[in-house]
């Protein structure tokens, strides 16, 4: 008996999304690989309930800030959609301790989209542990982690060396995305090697990226920090794809110190561009290591300082030998993705 067809691909929610963007990018896979994928973009619960046919397999990648304007109201479009059709979604940004005064809310919302649910995937085990201690007795997901794209070539020759120390963080500005460590960190590296008698310029932290909603005070902040550790905080606000890709593969060195990482998507974009970062050690950064080892180097935080001063006097450590396996990529999890559907099927 032939396989079933793979499920419809709703990718809800703006480009420039990570969730939407990446649901989009598994969405692509899928359709390399089988061209009966059906792909419609949406940007709200109208338009997904329009794009669906009665009892119709679809997948979502989903997180609550798309779903709706609160958390309640995600709950709510995510229960309709999945009451008319088979659906099955990738949750992103489960709920921690971190979320603050939202968590009881968070939780809740998020009990409701496993309950709706007929199957539910999440990118590392870290999440998997997350849904474990943080949603109770919920259905254990499926784990299916972040597809890479193609790597970019690897340099011929590494990049010129500035003589600032610049720090680079990819994606939006926000409370505990690791800017203001960052910070201190580059302010305390450039004292170091001037006392060791380095010619080493300005410390500099480099935003690839704008503000999330509602954070422009975060921005202002940050730059004010930065005047009062003689060091500089530049944002370079929303970037196209192509501005993106390049300013990765910009002098400087790339950091990803998240501090309450669910999964991240600015992690594989380091090193698809070839680069090697500096990643704050975590469960979910450990895991990735064993993952796709030897492509970026794991540093506790009191440690970042040490590490930029050695990445500045080292910069090749920052860049990753040519031919280096980023697997697993799109296609293998499109091709992951479809297995877990053949097993509901079944």
């Amino acid at each position: 008996m032939p396989a079933e067809a793979p499920p419809l691909c709703l990718v809800w929610g703006p480009p420039g999304h990570g969730v939407t963007d990446y649901g989009a990018d598994v969405a692509t896979a899928m359709a390399r690989r089988e061209a009966a994928t059906r792909i419609v973009r949406v940007a709200d619960l109208p338009g997904a309930l329009a794009a669906v046919r009665p009892g119709e397999r679809v997948h979502l990648h989903a997180t609550d800030r798309l779903l709706g304007p609160s958390l309640e109201d995600a709950a709510d479009a995510l229960e309709q959609l999945a009451a008319a059709c088979r659906l099955t979604v990738t949750l992103h940004d489960l709920p921690q301790e971190s979320d603050g005064t939202g968590y009881a809310r968070r939780v809740a919302a998020y009990r409701r989209f496993f309950a709706a649910a007929e199957g539910v995937a999440v990118n590392s085990a870290h999440e998997r542990m997350l849904v474990s201690e943080h949603l109770g007795d919920v259905p254990e997901p499926r784990v299916i982690p972040l597809g890479t794209r193609a790597a970019a070539p690897h340099p011929d020759a590494a990049a010129a060396v500035p003589t600032d120390l610049i720090v680079l963080i990819a994606g939006f500005v926000y409370p505990g995305k690791g800017h203001d460590v960052a910070l201190r960190a580059a302010a305390e590296a450039v004292a170091a090697l001037r006392a060791a008698g380095r010619p080493v310029g300005r410390a500099v932290v480099r935003a690839l990226g704008a503000a999330s909603p509602g954070h422009d005070g975060d921005v202002a902040a940050l730059r004010a920090r930065a005047t009062e550790l003689g060091a500089d905080f530049e944002i370079s606000g929303f970037l196209d794809d192509a501005i993106f890709a390049a300013s990765l593969r910009a002098p400087g060195i790339p950091v990803a110190a998240h501090e309450h990482v669910s999964a991240s998507r600015s992690m594989l974009d380091w090193i698809e561009a070839g680069r090697r970062p500096l990643v704050v050690r975590s469960r979910y950064s450990v895991e990735m290591d064993g993952l796709r080892p030897d492509t970026w180097t794991l540093f506790r935080s009191d440690e970042l300082a040490a590490r930029l001063a050695d990445a500045w006097e080292h910069p090749a450590s920052t860049w990753l030998t040519g031919g280096r396996s980023l697997a697993p990529t799109l296609d293998d999890v499109a091709d992951a993705y479809r297995a877990w559907w053949d097993e509901g099927a079944a």
